[in-house]
């Protein structure tokens, strides 16, 4: 007897397993927390007590100042939130006889300003996208 080949059998592709995970439900605060409410807000979802939530949000508080304090980078960013960052403005010579721009035709002096470092806070792509 002759040997008889097994027609060749097609296998269907392995599908691929997708993780799904679940989108939370997020309801609005009608009201801003405390730092005490947040807290526990904070030890209610995490699980964490309430001596590591609040030492967590006080070394965040330290980790900022270090990042945007004198002789620093002038720069911190919060992933996908926001970005702390300083701006140097120079300063400003004092100035006469300007024209007042709430009285049309009066004119005014402008006293002096030194210079000063300002806080910018920028809001991140994650951040605004959970206003629209």
């Amino acid at each position: 007897m002759a040997a008889m080949k097994k027609p060749a059998v097609k296998k269907a592709p392995a599908k691929k397993v997708v993780a799904v995970t679940p989108v939370k439900k997020l309801t609005a605060i009608k009201e801003k927390f405390t730092k005490t409410q947040l807290v526990s807000e904070l030890v209610e979802k995490t699980e964490l007590s309430k001596k590591e939530v609040a030492s967590v949000l006080d070394e965040l508080g330290d980790i900022i100042e270090r990042h945007v304090k004198k002789r620093a980078v002038g720069e911190f960013t919060f992933p996908g939130l926001l970005k702390i960052k300083t701006v140097k403005k120079p300063a400003q010579k004092a100035r006469k006889n300007v024209p007042n721009p709430f009285k049309p035709g009066e004119l005014m002096d402008v006293a002096a300003k030194p210079a000063s470092t300002k806080v910018k806070v920028l809001p991140l792509k994650k951040l605004k996208d959970m206003v629209l």
